[in-house]
């Protein structure tokens, strides 16, 4: 049923992305990357710059553009990828959602900005509780729609308990405004009186996230099919969504899942539902990828640096991936490269000033940053990576260095995923390891993927001068770094870590068995819809 008051419609969400692996995410994590709850999310949601989603600002942005509404914001907070949640904190933030929600009543909608493969200390499944508890506060009239990274793995809960899911459909994600304004657009098609169905279905699928690639690939030919056939319907699919999933949640819930919303005819949801599974079902041994060794990626590097004339190459640290829940502080590639600094005896003296010329970007070790910027601008010193202490993967590692350039590390993002949002490195330094001819190593502070050219450029550093450049990041750098580098020109490097796209290297608890591509023989049969 149709209403014919301006709509109140509550603003919130929790957003995270949890590595079983990693270290557990506290509430001073969260708060020291987004927490707004009441009017300061209203504020924050007008500001130009920040750091909070910007699907969430695109949401309100749309509503705000195609008819009156009343906004009631209740909390929205985020961490970077981590680890699990702690429970305690993650029922606080639920609490304090479904009590402004019940202060706020009666409502019309809930919109959720969530990423989707969130875990918490005692439960797999915080996305799926989170809309339930809502569910219970506003009753069974009152729509809920989220939007969703397309690495969420979605629970039977999580669908269940909503009206509307829309995923991105980009990886590197650069489609986040245009969802929070499909969600807003579906929003208003719902208060009219559409009562939406979904389908859902999940695969035993659970593939790295290097083969999750949007621009080619077989998850790329899922998106693609599924957004052509839903053009086909002609209006009677409101949304489909087909999210990879995060293997590094480890949940029963992890598997490569389908969502088809349709305009009151369930029918059609469930057999564009099938077609698509059935389409990334048969097409399941694609979802693997070779990855650059560390050897061989020292050749390309050394090749690069004695032939002027090749194109430069840019490397994922894939195993150290801090937006997956890496700690952004291995050291294997870089201990690597330092080592195999030599100028080759082919070239002419005034030739070998950066003979690599290598930006690495970037290393997360407080302790590192705070000391370059005790040793000031223009100082040399020995600098000791994972000084404040060793783990599996953290080595120590030693080396001369010259402090290059400082910052107080609050800048801006320029490309891709980060673009017009608030990035906080925390105080950082460019140390320079083999003076310019060597390694250019970022060293920040607080821990962030590097998916922008900024966390170069704010150091007054040419990336189109570089010959070699390595990246903590998975694949969101591929959208940022675009202007410099081909696909052709990427490689992923197979480095440990947290995030490792070697699946057999982690010692899986609860990953639905068997599932490919970690098991061998795995069979899915399609529902008898």
């Amino acid at each position: 049923m149709s209403i014919s008051r301006p709509p109140r419609v509550a603003l919130g969400g929790i957003v995270l992305e949890s590595n079983a692996f990693a270290p557990v995410a506290t509430e001073a994590d969260f708060r020291s990357r987004f927490y707004f709850a009441g009017e300061a999310l209203t504020e924050e949601v007008a500001k130009p710059h920040s750091a909070i989603p910007r699907e969430m600002a695109a949401f309100v942005e749309a509503m705000n553009r195609t008819g009156i509404w009343e906004p009631v914001p209740t909390l929205l907070t985020g961490f970077q990828p981590a680890g699990p949640v702690e429970h305690k904190f993650f029922l606080d933030c639920v609490e304090t959602i479904t009590a402004r929600l019940e202060n706020a009543l009666p409502l019309d909608a809930v919109y959720l900005s969530q990423h989707g493969a969130m875990v918490s200390t005692e439960t797999s499944d915080p996305d799926g509780l989170l809309v339930k508890a809502i569910r219970q506060v506003v009753g069974p009239d009152t729509h809920i729609l989220a939007t969703l990274d397309l690495h969420a793995n979605l629970s039977e809960c999580l669908i269940e308990n909503t009206d509307l899911l829309v995923s991105y459909l980009t990886n590197p994600h650069v489609d986040m405004v245009p969802r929070g304004e499909e969600a807003a657009h579906m929003l208003r098609k719902l208060l009219t009186g559409t009562k939406p169905k979904t389908a859902f279905l999940r695969l035993p699928l659970t593939p790295p996230s290097v083969t999750l690639l949007t621009r080619e690939g077989p998850y790329a030919e899922m998106i693609a099919y599924g957004q052509k056939r839903q053009q086909e319907f002609g209006g009677r699919i409101l949304n489909v969504s087909i999210c990879g999933g995060f293997v590094f949640s480890d949940t029963p819930k992890n598997g490569v899942a389908v969502v088809v919303t349709a305009d009151e005819d369930l029918g059609a949801a469930r057999r564009l539902c099938r077609e698509i599974a059935e389409l990334g079902w048969s097409q399941r041994e694609r979802f693997q990828r070779t990855l650059t060794s560390i050897e061989e990626a020292i050749n390309i590097a050394g090749q690069t640096a004695t032939n002027l004339q090749a194109p430069a190459v840019i490397f994922s640290d894939a195993g150290d991936n801090p937006g997956g829940g890496g700690g952004g502080n291995t050291t294997w590639l870089l201990k690597a490269l330092v080592e195999a600094q030599r100028p080759h005896p082919s070239l002419a003296k005034e030739s070998r000033e950066g003979l690599l010329r290598v930006l690495y970007g970037s290393f997360c070790d407080p302790e590192l940053a705070a000391e370059a910027h005790a040793q000031g601008e223009g100082a040399e010193f020995e600098a000791v990576f994972n000084r404040a202490g060793e783990t599996e993967f953290a080595k120590r590692f030693s080396i001369q260095a010259r402090v290059l350039k400082l910052s107080d590390g609050f800048h801006i993002g320029r490309l891709g995923i980060s673009a017009k949002r608030s990035i906080e490195m925390g105080p950082s330094a460019a140390l320079q390891i083999g003076g310019p001819e060597g390694v250019t190593v970022i060293v920040m502070t607080n821990r962030h993927q590097t998916a922008d050219p900024i966390f170069f450029e704010a150091f007054g550093l040419d990336i189109s001068k570089a010959r070699t450049v390595v990246v903590k990041s998975r694949g969101h750098f591929r959208a940022g770094f675009e202007p410099w580098f081909a696909p052709e020109q990427v490689f992923e490097v197979d480095t440990p870590g947290l995030t490792a796209p070697v699946l057999e290297r982690f010692d899986w608890k609860a990953l639905p068995r068997p599932v490919y591509p970690l098991d061998a023989e795995v069979t899915w049969v399609p529902p008898d819809w």
